[in-house]
Formats: C-alpha cells, structure tokens, sequence
C-alpha cells in the first residue's frame, strides 16, 4: 500500500486522512493513513514496508508535493 504519514500542522493545511498526495520523485500517488508525533513539523514519513536497507538508502529528502483538497472544504 503506498502511504504516508503527516506533521500535525500539515493537518491543518489539508492533509487530512486519506488525502491523495503525489510526491515529485515518485511516479505513484500516496494516502495519508497516518499522522506524526507532535515534534515533527512539516514533513512526511513514507511507508516503505519492512524494506530497511530501502529506507535508509532513500535517506532524508526535501522535496515538493502536490495534494488533492476536497471542493467542500474549501471556502470561496
């Protein structure tokens, strides 16, 4: 399953559960399943499975999203 978890201040931008997210180095989109300890701020965790080596070959990144927002929720 291609997940991700979210800073509690992405929350409140719209990052909310099951929120389509597409991340710039990855041609698949992502869904917020989960959310972060209250320390983190602005990032996001993938989930990579129980792929280690993986992981910690992916590393720490910066990079740029894109995430779908409900037209209910937004206020015109």
């Amino acid at each position: 399953m291609k997940s991700i978890a979210v800073s509690r201040d992405l929350i409140k931008m719209g990052l909310v559960h099951n929120t389509m997210v597409k991340i710039d180095t990855f041609p698949d989109t992502f869904y917020v399943k989960d959310k972060m300890h209250s320390r983190w701020r602005n990032r996001i965790d993938i989930y990579m499975g129980k792929d280690v080596k993986k992981a910690r070959e992916w590393g720490r990144k910066k990079l740029m999203i894109c995430y779908a927002v409900p037209m209910d929720t937004i206020q015109f």
